[in-house]
């Protein structure tokens, strides 16, 4: 997984380097190091998304099993009583 979202996130860099050129009628490969700079960004940016989003789901399974918990505790031992 973290190489294709390296990979996704370098492509979106240059893409976005590269649009970025052609909305200005440069040329394309006008600064190559804007290009490398723009793949390093968007590697770094899509793999802290993948990281944010495996913590942002084990955060989610935390909430979610402590209000089963809660809702069990409440629903099902009152009729012990």
């Amino acid at each position: 997984m973290p190489a294709s979202a390296t990979m996704i996130g370098a492509l979106l860099g240059l893409g976005t380097q590269m649009y970025s050129n052609a909305l200005r009628k440069l040329p394309y490969m006008r600064h190559p190091w804007e290009h490398v700079l723009g793949m390093g960004l968007g590697a770094v940016f899509a793999n802290q998304l993948v990281k944010w989003d495996a913590t942002l789901q084990e955060d989610l399974d935390k909430m979610l099993e402590k209000a089963k918990a809660a809702n069990e505790r409440r629903y099902f031992d009152e009729d012990d009583e």
